[in-house]
C-alpha cells in the first residue's frame, strides 16, 4: 500500500475503478503518512481527518455500486490555506486572519467534493500569498523535496510539499505571479496556471483579483487535466494520441533567458533538444513588449494588493512578517491614475504579444531562473530576500501579465521545470501539448 503514496492521482482513480484500491484504505494510508511524517507540521496547517474519512466512505460505497462521480472519485488531495473550508480555520498564512472560520466551502472545493475528491486538509503558504519563495516565519516554512534546508517555493509552498513528500495525491493552489508554477518547478511536479477568470475565486482569500487564478499541483499532466475538470465540474480534456511532430514553439529570449543559473540553463537546453528530437519545430523570438510590461507589475500587483488589504494590515502591522509587510506597502506609492494608466498600457502590450506569437502552438521558457534559495540566507539577508523573490517570479510573471494559461513540467533535472505558455482559454490544447512534451522528456 505504500506505493499508493507515489502513484499519480489518475492511477489511483483507475485503481479505485478497478476494485484494486478501496478509498477508505487509501485515505487512511495518507492520513497515517501525514501523522508520522517528521515534516508534517511544516507542510500541513490543519488536517481534516474526520471530513476525509467520511468522504472516503462515501466514495467507497459509490465505487462498489458502480456509480463513481468522476475519474478521481475517492482520491485524497490537499488544499492551500486560502480556500475557504466550512468549519475549518482558513488563515491564508497570516496572523491577521488568525482563527478565521468560514461557514461554507470555496466554490472550487464544492465542485471538487461534488466530483468525489477527498479533502485531506489545508497546507501552509506564503503570508497572504505575496511571495514566490514560500518562507513564512509567522506560521511555517515548507521544505523543498530536493533540499530540506531550502524553501519549496511560494506561495503554494505546502501544496507542493504535500505532493512531493507523498502526503497528498495532488494539491490545489493559487497563482497570481507564479505561485503554482514555482513550487511545482522546484519540487519536480506538474503545475497548471489557468487563465484568469476560468476557475471561480468565490471563497478564495484574494491577493490581486485581476491576476489571481486557481490551479493544481500534481504528478502528471494527466492529473492536471483531471483536476481542472473536477474544479469546474466539467469533462476532462482528451489527452490521448498526442505528439509533437510539426508543432511550432517559440523560445522567448526577452527577459526570460537573462541571468539564468547554470542548472536551469542546462536543463532547459536539454529539454529543448528532446522536444526537437520528438519532431517539434522550435524558433527563437525576441519581443520588446515583455521588457515594457515587466516594470508595470510594481504598480499593478502592489496597488491592488495593498488596496484590498490596507485597512486590515494597518490595523495590526506588527502581526505581519516584515518582508511581506514591506512588499504590500509598496502599493502606497502608486496613485489611482498610475494604476489606470498601467492597465491601459498592459492591455495594448497584451494585444501586441498575442499578434507576435499567433503562429506558435506555445512559448517555451525556464520555469524559474534560479534554484531554491537556502532558508538560512533568506532569514539573515534582507537584500538577498528581496532580490531572490523578484528573480524567482520573473519568468512566471510574464504569463500573468500577458493574461495567458501556462504549465510547468519536470525536465528530469532536480528543481528545474520547463514552462509552456499558451493563449488565454486554451488549457485543453496546452494540456495536450504538455502531455506530448512530458512523454518526450521521460
Amino acid at each position: 500500500m505504500q506505493d499508493w503514496l507515489k502513484m499519480t492521482a489518475a492511477d489511483l482513480g483507475r485503481g479505485i475503478a478497478g476494485g484494486q484500491i478501496d478509498p477508505v484504505a487509501l485515505c487512511k494510508t495518507y492520513l497515517d503518512a501525514i501523522d508520522t511524517h517528521p515534516l508534517r507540521d511544516r507542510i500541513y496547517a490543519r488536517v481534516t481527518a474526520d471530513r476525509a474519512i467520511a468522504e472516503a466512505h462515501a466514495a467507497s460505497m459509490r465505487a462498489k455500486a458502480g456509480h463513481r462521480l468522476s475519474p478521481l472519485d475517492g482520491v485524497p488531495i490537499s488544499w492551500k490555506d486560502l480556500f475557504d473550508t466550512a468549519g475549518t480555520v482558513t488563515e491564508a498564512g497570516s496572523m491577521l486572519l488568525k482563527d478565521r472560520m468560514p461557514d461554507t466551502d470555496a466554490l472550487v472545493l464544492q465542485n471538487a467534493t461534488a466530483m468525489g475528491l477527498v479533502c485531506l486538509g489545508k497546507t501552509h503558504m506564503s503570508e497572504l500569498a505575496f511571495s514566490g519563495l514560500g518562507h513564512n516565519p509567522s506560521t511555517a516554512t515548507p521544505p523543498c523535496i530536493n533540499d530540506t534546508e531550502a524553501v519549496s517555493g511560494g506561495s503554494s509552498s505546502g501544496a507542493a510539499a504535500s505532493v512531493a513528500f507523498g502526503l497528498a495525491a495532488a494539491a490545489i493552489g493559487s497563482d497570481t505571479g507564479g505561485s503554482v508554477r514555482i513550487p511545482s518547478g522546484w519540487n519536480d511536479l506538474v503545475g497548471l496556471k489557468t487563465t484568469a477568470g476560468r476557475l471561480s475565486l468565490q471563497g478564495v482569500v484574494p491577493l490581486a483579483m485581476k491576476f489571481d487564478t486557481v490551479g493544481p499541483l500534481c504528478r502528471s499532466v494527466e492529473d492536471a487535466g483531471l483536476l481542472l475538470a473536477a474544479l469546474e465540474g466539467t469533462k476532462p480534456a482528451d489527452l490521448s494520441g498526442t505528439d509533437l511532430e510539426g508543432r511550432r514553439f517559440a523560445i522567448l529570449h526577452s527577459v526570460a533567458m537573462e541571468d539564468l543559473d547554470d542548472g536551469p540553463r542546462a536543463a532547459f537546453s536539454d529539454a529543448v533538444d528532446k522536444l526537437r528530437e520528438a519532431g517539434a519545430i522550435i524558433e527563437d523570438i525576441t519581443l520588446p513588449e515583455i521588457a515594457q510590461a515587466m516594470p508595470l507589475s510594481g504598480c499593478l500587483f502592489t496597488a491592488e494588493a495593498y488596496g484590498l488589504w490596507r485597512d486590515v494590515i494597518e490595523a495590526d502591522p506588527e502581526a505581519m512578517y516584515g518582508e511581506i509587510l514591506e512588499r504590500f506597502r509598496l502599493g502606497k506609492s502608486h496613485s489611482g491614475p498610475d494604476y489606470v494608466a498601467a492597465w491601459a498600457t498592459l492591455e495594448a502590450l497584451r494585444k501586441a504579444y498575442d499578434r507576435a506569437v499567433a503562429g506558435y502552438d506555445a512559448v517555451l521558457l525556464p520555469t524559474a531562473p534560479i534554484l531554491p534559495p537556502k532558508l538560512a540566507r533568506l532569514e539573515s539577508d534582507h537584500d538577498y530576500y528581496v532580490s531572490a523573490n523578484l528573480m524567482t517570479l520573473r519568468n512566471t510573471r510574464i504569463g500573468n501579465l500577458m493574461g495567458l494559461c501556462a504549465i510547468t513540467i519536470p525536465t528530469g533535472t532536480a528543481s528545474c521545470g520547463l514552462m509552456m505558455m499558451a493563449a488565454p482559454g486554451s488549457e485543453e490544447r496546452l494540456l495536450r501539448l504538455a502531455a506530448a512534451a512530458e512523454e518526450s522528456l521521460a
